[in-house]
């Protein structure tokens, strides 16, 4: 019964899937940020922005809730 267990909560993999969400939730607001029509009604700040900053925030969620495998 002597489990080695990792003392750390997460792996390299859920850092990796962190970085990665937190760029694609900024690469979403800067998209949103580039719109040129007036108040951001176009299609980068009302459709690809905010669909680039939810897949963002489900890579974060995905992030902290996957399980490290026990290698």
């Amino acid at each position: 019964m002597s489990a080695t267990k990792n003392p750390f909560p997460f792996s390299s993999t859920n850092y990796r899937l962190l970085l990665i969400g937190l760029a694609l939730i900024l690469g979403g607001f800067i998209i949103m940020n580039l719109d040129s029509e007036e108040f951001g009604f176009g299609v980068l700040g009302l459709t690809i922005g905010p669909l680039v900053t939810i897949s963002g925030f489900i890579v974060e969620f995905w992030a902290i809730l996957r399980k490290p495998s026990d290698k």
